[in-house]
């Protein structure tokens, strides 16, 4: 009787701790996944252009997401960039529309309003 409590008391032990670590890493998981999110309607990867000096509703009305140069056209003013890209990728905003003339380097997880008036094309880059 003694060798079979034991063994049940083994048992529920390495069950208890095997459903603690599927719940904790089940945790972790969620919450990677949440902070490489969308963020202002930016899904993860991507590069998004608003239609003026802020969020727009968290609507985007471009996202970019494949590296390389993308034509832009009738964007005038003060506009929202922002690089939703991970590991580090690179944007640039282009006067050429063949991605040449490029000005800055925006890192990956930041944004900043420019005047989109003199821009033909955004360049992606890692």
């Amino acid at each position: 009787m003694r060798l079979i409590r034991g063994t049940i008391t083994r048992t529920a032990m390495a069950a208890t701790a095997l459903a603690t670590g599927a719940v904790l890493t089940m945790g972790g998981t969620a919450q990677a996944a949440q902070a490489a999110g969308t963020i202002h309607g930016c899904p993860s990867g991507a590069v998004c252009l608003y239609p003026g000096a802020g969020w727009n509703g968290d609507k985007p009305s471009h996202r970019f997401y494949a590296y390389g140069v993308h034509k832009i056209y009738d964007q005038y003013g003060t506009k929202r960039w922002f690089n939703n890209q991970t590991g580090g990728a690179k944007a640039y905003r282009c006067k050429g529309s063949n991605g040449t003339d490029c000005g800055g380097n925006q890192r990956a997880g930041t944004y900043y309003d420019y005047n989109f008036t003199p821009i033909n094309s955004v360049k992606l880059a890692p």
